[in-house]
């Protein structure tokens, strides 16, 4: 099993900047990729971005050139850098771990707010 505690979340003004981190324990030998996802009122949950165990990673159009995510493997930790932030980023955030043979197994965090002012 894995836990993960997402921080960093906040109120900011419409281009201003965030740092998100994640930090995992538990059976995190067996964790895969990791990434972000958010989910703002009346919509659904969507992939913001993900990296791989061995760092290559993925972005929505939404955030590519804006937001940056990385890991460290040591520290089991992921983070997502949030620069030129939207109001439309406003959402909770919540990270996700996939673990286990084939990724079979995912986790989530609890979330953390983000809102960006006008």
């Amino acid at each position: 099993h894995v836990q993960l505690v997402e921080s960093g979340g906040g109120l900011v003004q419409a281009g201003g900047s965030l740092r998100l981190s994640c930090a995992a324990s538990g059976s995190t030998f067996s964790i895969n990729a990791m990434g972000w996802y958010r989910q703002a009122p009346g919509k659904q949950r969507e992939l913001v971005a993900v990296i791989t165990k061995g760092g290559r990673p993925n972005y929505a159009d939404s955030v590519k050139g804006r937001f940056t995510i990385s890991r460290d493997n040591a520290k089991n930790t992921v983070y997502l850098q949030m620069n030129s932030l939207k109001p439309e980023d406003t959402a909770v955030y919540y990270c996700n771990a996939a673990a286990g043979l084939g990724s079979t197994y995912v986790f989530w965090g609890q979330g953390t707010q983000v809102t960006v002012s006008s």
